[in-house]
C-alpha cells in the first residue's frame, strides 16, 4: 500500500537541500537516508534521500542526483510516497495510520449517523477528521480523546461525543456582554 509521507516544500540553500511538509507520524523510518520513495507527480521520482537534519525546528532533506538549488526547487510541492505493508500496525496502541481510519463510519455515542471519514487533514495542532455527510456536506471532527471516544477498526466506525453545534446547530453562544446593559 503507498502512503504520502510528505510534500517537499522549497528550496534551503545552494546545496540541493529542501524544506518538507512531513506527513507522517514516523519520519525516522519513513524519511531516513537510504529510504526510496515515489513521488507524484511520478516524473519526479523515484527519490532516494541521500540525508536529513532538522534546521530550526524544519526537516530538510537531501535526494540522490539534486546537487543545486535550481534542481531542488523543481521538486518544489511533489508528494513523496512509501510503500507501506498494509499489515503494519503503529507502536502505540491508541495510533492509527490514515489508511486505517479513512472509510470509517461516524457516529455519536447515541448512536446518531454522522457520516464516513473521507480525509484526514494534519494540521500543526492537531488533526482533523472530514466527514462527509450522507447529504453530501462535510464536517470537521478534531481527533482527540475528548471528542472521539473510540476508534473500532472490527466495527468500522469511530464514535463521537462532539459538543453542541459541533455536527448540528444546537451552538451555544456565550457572550461576555450583558443582554440587559443599555448600550
Amino acid at each position: 500500500m503507498q502512503l504520502v509521507v510528505a510534500r517537499i516544500g522549497r528550496a534551503h540553500g545552494i546545496k540541493g537541500e529542501v524544506t518538507v511538509e512531513v506527513r507522517t507520524d514516523e519520519p525516522e523510518l519513513r524519511l531516513a537516508p537510504g529510504a526510496v520513495l515515489a513521488t507524484d507527480p511520478p516524473s519526479a521520482g523515484p527519490l532516494t534521500i541521500e540525508s536529513g537534519r532538522v534546521h530550526s525546528g524544519r526537516l530538510l532533506l537531501r535526494f540522490e542526483g539534486v546537487r543545486d538549488r535550481n534542481a531542488a526547487e523543481a521538486l518544489r510541492n511533489t508528494l513523496l510516497i512509501a510503500e507501506v505493508d498494509p499489515d503494519e500496525l503503529p507502536d502505540e496502541e491508541d495510533e492509527y495510520y490514515d489508511h486505517q481510519l479513512i472509510d470509517l463510519d461516524v457516529v455519536t455515542k447515541d448512536g446518531e449517523t454522522v457520516g464516513r471519514i473521507s480525509e484526514i487533514s494534519h494540521l500543526p495542532t492537531q488533526d482533523l477528521f472530514v466527514v462527509e455527510r450522507p447529504d453530501g456536506s462535510e464536517v470537521f471532527v478534531p481527533f482527540v480523546a475528548q471528542i472521539v471516544t473510540e476508534i473500532d477498526l472490527e466495527r468500522q466506525r469511530a464514535v463521537i461525543d462532539p459538543p453542541p453545534g459541533l455536527v448540528d446547530d444546537r451552538a451555544e453562544i456565550a457572550s461576555s456582554r450583558d443582554k440587559d446593559a443599555g448600550a
